[in-house]
């Protein structure tokens, strides 16, 4: 790839640029989805890490911990988003967005069903 001006008289135009109907260009559309999946899975690691963090602290100290249920469904939960999410950042086109949905799919239920049930 060539660095520097275009002496060929062409217009070029830049990653993250505007087509011409206002909309962001599809390169940056989907970074946009990647970045958002990502973070859900990396966030619902987190939230697990947390969860079974408080359930070992309950066990040490004699006080009831999240549950046995709450503590497998995150555990399942990112055991299905992670794998998911790295199928999501090597793939492109219709793979990569439907392992995205499946992140998003996994995320919310586990919130449904042990954060606001």
């Amino acid at each position: 790839m060539r660095h520097g001006p275009d002496t060929t008289g062409r217009d070029t135009v830049g990653l993250g640029a505007v087509n011409g109907s206002g909309r962001p260009a599809p390169r940056r559309v989907v970074r946009w989805w990647r970045g958002l999946t990502g973070s859900l899975a990396a966030g619902l690691a987190a939230a697990t890490l947390v969860v079974l963090g408080a359930a070992v602290f309950g066990l040490a100290s004699g006080v009831e911990g999240p549950g046995a249920s709450s503590m497998w469904g995150h555990v399942a939960g990112t055991a299905v988003a992670l794998p998911t999410q790295w199928v999501a950042d090597r793939h492109r086109g219709p793979i990569a967005a439907a392992a995205g949905a499946v992140v998003v799919l996994a995320v919310t239920a586990v919130l449904w069903l042990f954060w606001w049930a």
